[in-house]
């Protein structure tokens, strides 16, 4: 049963789900990539907009890979991306991480992307992915580090969102700093022969600058679109009291001058854990 305290900090808003649609097998699950083989039956958990779902499918054809949500939005995005790419071995639906509807050993691996930070009990959504591993299959996990972020030129206004950002996640059932804590999580869950690592994620071309300060900076901000209101993410800061529009305003456009910035670096880590399901 998912905890009534649990929210998703960053909502499922059609400019969330853009950002999703960037990701990639070959980045997001470079690490699982040389142990997939066709013929194997791949659960994809907080699939979003199904991009890294599809190119999981590419690597295990012609076998059938899942991708679930809980989100609506999020389905209905992937759904419709599996269709303009013509995959019929691609199926997505919606469901909890914590009660999966599937029947025990149904998969040979079961992939997340950046979902466990979110889970107030990521090791009872592992043991439920354990449910549904058959016997050595593997689970693989990719969760960011919040507490490895970095930036240059400094700009202690982003130095004050990180600490926000950090607060509202908490204060969701979340773990912002997930990627440190990845592998005490699949140990506890009892998954066995594992790998540990990480990988980074760095920002700094022009182009890539903008495109993670415009994602930031339209969270924040508490009139992205001109429209008026605030963002879910924004609300949030507000009914937590951890944040005044003032501040998110600030933000915003710490982030855009930050992207304006010749030599403007910001970079942090991704932990990965490989493991496999004790036979």
């Amino acid at each position: 049963m998912r905890p009534d305290h649990e929210i998703y900090t960053h909502s499922h808003r059609p400019s969330v789900l853009a950002a999703h649609r960037r990701r990639t097998a070959e980045e997001a699950a470079a690490f699982l990539l040389p142990h997939l083989e066709p013929g194997m039956e791949v659960l994809d958990l907080g699939c979003g907009p199904g991009s890294i779902t599809i190119g999981l499918a590419r690597y295990v054809a012609p076998s059938p890979v899942v991708g679930i949500d809980r989100a609506p939005a999020a389905i209905d995005d992937a759904t419709a991306y599996a269709a303009d790419q013509r995959l019929d071995s691609v199926r997505f639906g919606l469901a909890d991480v914590y009660t999966l509807p599937f029947a025990a050993e149904s998969f040979d691996v079961v992939y997340a992307h950046q979902l466990l930070q979110h889970l107030a009990d990521p090791v009872a959504a592992l043991r439920e992915a354990a449910r549904v591993l058959r016997p050595g299959g593997y689970i693989a996990v990719r969760d960011a580090d919040y507490g490895t972020m970095t930036h240059h030129p400094n700009d202690p206004m982003i130095d004050r969102w990180l600490e926000v950002y950090r607060a509202v996640a908490r204060a969701n059932g979340g773990e912002p700093d997930a990627g440190r804590h990845l592998l005490e999580w699949v140990l506890a869950a009892g998954f066995d022969h594992i790998q540990a690592g990480a990988s980074s994620w760095v920002f700094a071309s022009a182009d890539d600058r903008g495109w993670w300060a415009d994602l930031w900076a339209d969270r924040s901000d508490p009139q992205p679109d001109g429209a008026g209101g605030l963002t879910p993410y924004a609300l949030r800061t507000e009914e937590l009291g951890v944040a005044t529009r003032d501040d998110l305003v600030a933000f915003a456009a710490a982030f855009r001058n930050w992207a304006d910035q010749p030599a403007g670096w910001f970079a942090f880590i991704h932990g990965e854990v490989l493991a496999s399901k004790p036979a």
